[in-house]
């Protein structure tokens, strides 16, 4: 199990319908875990908070090519987890989705996968919900190199409203005119 790094609980601000600006939110409380890499143990973050998984996984990822996260998704979607994906079509898993490990990981079953319209700008989100608890952002791409050789962060949020505004979100994405959907 990995060594927490930093616990606090934080009030943070979900911005709701109707609000007239940022500083309009209302606070909710959440636990926070920040990871700070890469160091021993970093990588491990992303395959633990994934195998807590029992609904739902919907993940926007700028890069999908590590493969213990890959791994760990298509465990989740052999546990009967629906597993969305949303990802950038000009990174790794994106426009190369046709060949290897994310396509392997469509074959699993319960997976879907979008890949945003080309010629917008880049869907830069390195972020995933669990079961609409947990939420998993920061700079880490999904890589080898993000997770393994590269400074960067993974925050952890254990928080219902945040997770539920990220999946507001995530919809909004989602529904995106020109988006194309990837097949195994």
């Amino acid at each position: 199990m990995l060594k927490r790094l930093l616990l606090v609980i934080v009030l943070i601000g979900v911005v709701p319908s109707g609000a007239r600006g940022p500083l309009d939110r209302e606070p909710t409380m959440a636990a926070v875990r920040a990871f700070f890499g890469p160091r021993a143990g970093f990588d491990e973050v992303d395959a633990e908070l994934i195998s807590r998984a029992r609904q739902t996984i919907d993940m926007a990822a700028y890069v999908l090519t590590d493969r213990r996260v890959i791994d760990a998704l298509e465990s989740a979607a052999k546990r009967g987890v629906k597993v969305r994906l949303y990802l950038d079509p000009e990174q790794p898993g994106g426009r190369d989705a046709t060949g290897g490990r994310v396509q392997q990981l469509l074959r699993a079953g319960n997976v879907a996968a979008r890949v945003k319209a080309q010629g917008m700008d880049y869907m830069h989100l390195k972020t995933f919900q669990v079961d609409g608890r947990w939420l998993r952002t920061g700079s880490t791409n999904f890589s080898f190199a993000g997770q393994r050789r590269q400074d960067n962060d993974i925050i952890v949020l254990e928080s219902r409203a945040v997770a539920e505004a990220f999946i507001q979100q995530f919809e909004i994405l989602w529904k995106r005119s020109g988006n194309i959907d990837l097949r195994p």
